[in-house]
């Protein structure tokens, strides 16, 4: 065996085995941005010699870089609100060395091939971790979706009601039908934002006849209300009833992803559908495995998403969730926008209702999910599964991302997981630093991260950026320099 070009020691590594991500000591050597051998830390002698080596502390955890394949980087078009440098700065500094972007809040929205190929010109060279993008299904495109597939999308996202942004519009339960049979013909997944608009349009206008009647549009609790849980449902229902109509289509069958599930009443019907079958997933994001409707002050707008957060019951059935199975993944629906669109207390209104809806999370959630879950009794091993490995799996990136496998990227985290974290403002490296988070004490703190075998977290950033842009069928953007 040739020389190594990095050589890594750690009394604890979270590796792969046959029933998912486990802890052990480990010496793992990296050639050529790949993980060329995984051993015994005591048969580290065996090994040749490295360039450079990298040894572990005793409170330091060595993990697989994160996949995080729901991210709104907003560039080109709305880049006040975040863009490709600052976002994947941020993901780099909070261990996630693998980001997907999310198709919307971007001017052109990723629609048609045209628009997916502005959207590499705004990211190549800028980018801190690899990046790869979603297409978008809207009223109308059907026919691009190939030309989307053909240039590297991992798949196509929807919502099945209004957006927020006027070039993204909705899809009618029709055209959904539409959209995911064309891309079970291509062999892609489409992503579905589940809220059904006729319950959202009843809440909402029960809601705006109580804010007539004096009710305070400040209120957390009314904004609950006009993003009920039912609204998800049903949603959802039609999703599984659409997997089903359409399931001998395509090589996979007419695959479906939940995104952002946020209502425990729609995880029966996840469950129920992957025991048909059916292939259903669904991901959760870390604000609503942490926060709890009752805690959120009136107000305090930095806390809005959609759906919104909701009981500590819920929070609960999502965790159960996670552990059955039932949810996939865990990742960050990372949604900044400018401060003044939140129409944050004391310079705004506090207005729920008229507020943007989203969180900014994507440097976090590493420690935000961890903390939560070492006061459950969840392991680490556990968070790298829902964080790490599923989210490439599902995104057909195993074997590549989220593993520290031999023949990986050599993606690497290193971890102080008993470490605190107090979460202000100025550490945070996404362009608008509003964040439901601020004040909070966690536990984990990212001391490096490697993409590929090289620092990218800042300890270095003379460098420049060395992120590649991701083609789903495998390697990279055709014309992507690096």
């Amino acid at each position: 065996m040739s020389g190594l070009d990095l050589l890594v020691l750690a009394e604890r590594a979270v590796l792969p085995t046959p029933r998912g991500p486990g802890v052990r000591a480990a010496a793992l050597g990296v050639r050529d941005g790949r993980i060329a051998v995984v051993t015994a830390l005591d048969r580290r002698g065996e090994l040749p010699a490295a360039r450079q080596v990298l040894e572990l502390g005793d409170d330091e955890v060595l993990l697989p870089g994160l996949v995080d394949t729901h991210v709104h980087v907003n560039e080109p078009g709305r880049t006040a609100w975040e863009g490709f440098e600052t976002a994947t700065r941020a993901a780099a500094l909070g261990g996630v060395t693998t980001v997907v972007d999310m198709p919307l809040n971007s001017v052109p929205a990723t629609t048609t091939a045209a628009a997916l190929r502005v959207k590499h010109e705004a990211a190549r060279g800028r980018v801190h971790v690899d990046v790869g993008f979603w297409g978008g299904v809207v009223p109308g495109n059907t026919g691009e979706l190939a030309g989307l597939v053909a240039g590297g999308v991992f798949g196509a996202k929807c919502f099945t009601a209004p957006s927020g942004v006027a070039e993204f519009e909705h899809v009618s339960p029709a055209q959904l039908r539409e959209g995911l049979a064309e891309l079970a013909r291509l062999g892609s997944p489409l992503l579905v934002h589940a809220e059904d608009p006729a319950v959202l349009d009843e809440a909402a206008a029960d809601v705006a006849r109580r804010v007539a009647g004096g009710a305070d549009p400040r209120s957390f609790a009314l904004f609950l209300d006009s993003r009920p849980a039912a609204a998800e449902d049903s949603a959802v229902a039609d999703v599984v009833a659409a997997a089903r109509e359409l399931r001998a289509l395509g090589p996979h069958g007419a695959r479906v992803h939940v995104v952002h599930l946020a209502s425990a009443s729609a995880l029966p019907l996840v469950a129920a559908a992957r025991a048909e079958g059916l292939p259903v997933t669904a991901e959760t994001c870390p604000h609503y495995l942490v926060l709890d409707a009752a805690a959120v002050p009136d107000g305090a707008t930095q806390f809005k998403c959609c759906p919104p957060v909701r009981s500590a019951s819920t929070r609960d059935a999502l965790w159960a969730a996670l552990e059955a199975a039932v949810l996939d993944s865990v990742v960050s629906d990372h949604s900044p926008c400018t401060p003044d669109l939140k129409l944050l207390e004391p310079e705004g209104s506090g207005d729920f209702l008229a507020a943007w809806g989203g969180i900014a999370s994507v440097q976090l959630g590493l420690p935000v999910v961890w903390t939560a879950a070492r006061e459950r009794g969840v392991p680490l091993e556990r968070v790298v599964a829902w964080m790490a490995t599923r989210p490439a799996a599902r995104v057909g990136l195993a074997g590549r991302k989220g593993s520290l496998a031999v023949g990986a990227d050599a993606d690497l985290v290193v971890l102080a997981p008993e470490e605190e974290l107090l979460v202000e403002p100025g550490m945070l490296a996404f362009r608008n630093r509003t964040t439901p988070y601020a004040g909070r004490r966690l536990r984990g703190v990212v001391r490096s991260t490697w993409l590929r075998g090289e620092r990218v977290d800042g300890a270095d950033a003379a460098s420049g950026p060395r992120g590649r842009l991701l083609h789903a069928a495998g390697g990279v953007v055709e014309d992507d320099p690096a």
